[in-house]
């Protein structure tokens, strides 16, 4: 069953990642954050795979100044936390004890992040947006 959720999760992300605007996409671990899959994103270790499996980082640091993208880390460990207390708020406000977070969009003046949550991985596609 974890094989179909993990192929379910890279399917919908491979789609999300062909649309035109997409600049980067991870796959991260529901249970810890672990970075399972990244692709547009920068890791902190240069040495690194993208295709192997990194732990998020533990503190909120990020170099950045130049509004550029965030390391795959640094991206890992915020969308999770984001997810994590979507997840609780939703708990805390739904009447179904089984209800659970599905999609979350989080739109700025230059990004957008949709996040696709689901029983193992959270998938991510961070796209820019349009000029209004």
């Amino acid at each position: 069953m974890q094989q179909t959720s993990a192929d379910d999760s890279f399917a919908h992300l491979s789609r999300l990642s062909q649309k035109a605007g997409v600049q980067a996409t991870l796959i991260l671990s529901r249970e810890t954050g672990a970075i399972v899959r990244s692709s547009g994103l920068v890791s902190r270790d240069e040495s690194s795979n993208s295709e192997s499996t990194l732990p998020a980082s533990n503190g909120l640091t990020d170099d950045r100044t130049d509004g550029a993208m965030p390391s795959a880390e640094h991206a890992a460990e915020v969308v999770w936390k984001f997810a994590k207390a979507a997840g609780d708020m939703l708990q805390e406000l739904s009447t179904l004890p089984d209800d659970d977070v599905k999609l979350l969009r989080l739109r700025s003046k230059n990004k957008e992040y949709v996040i696709f949550p689901d029983a193992k991985f959270i998938a991510v596609a961070i796209h820019s947006t349009a000029p209004a």
